[in-house]
């Protein structure tokens, strides 16, 4: 694989390291014993760089065969603790607990809102036809999202 090219240790190694950590949470620390159990010395700061320049390439890969997403989703905003300091949450999941997207801001305005709404609609890939809206006189005919027909 391209994206392994000139690393030291095995592919194997690597993925099931980032693997650990994402699925299961455990820590850097930890995942170096375990692998130091296995007779690979790895040092927990690898495991970070590793998680840091892996996991969105796995789970941009992954996200296809994970089934798809429900139509029904919810919107959830709150403020974290993270590294010391305050920030905001978004995060959007489906009504079967899956996780849709989540952004990490620092402030709380549109351009946060935005960016999380099209990182959750891209995840989602709505591509819906609209027909006409049930009130009457409510809007136009649309051919898709943000497009109106003439």
């Amino acid at each position: 694989m391209p994206l392994f090219k000139r690393r030291r240790f095995p592919v194997g190694i690597i993925l099931l390291c980032v693997r650990w950590y994402c699925k299961c949470g455990i820590s850097y620390r930890d995942l170096a014993e375990m692998m130091q159990e296995r007779g690979t010395n790895v040092n927990p700061s690898t495991i970070f760089r590793w998680v840091q320049r892996y996991a969105p390439e796995i789970e941009k890969r992954v996200r296809s065969f994970q089934g798809s997403r429900s139509g029904s989703w919810c919107v959830d905003e709150t403020y974290v603790r993270v590294g010391g300091c305050w920030r905001y949450l978004f995060r959007a999941v489906d009504k079967h607990e899956q996780l849709i997207a989540s952004v990490l801001s620092e402030r709380r305005d549109a351009g946060a809102a935005y960016r999380f709404l099209r990182k959750a609609l891209k995840a989602v890939s709505i591509r819906r036809q609209f027909g006409a809206c049930r009130m009457k006189g409510c809007c136009r005919k649309t051919s898709s999202i943000g497009r109106q027909s003439t």
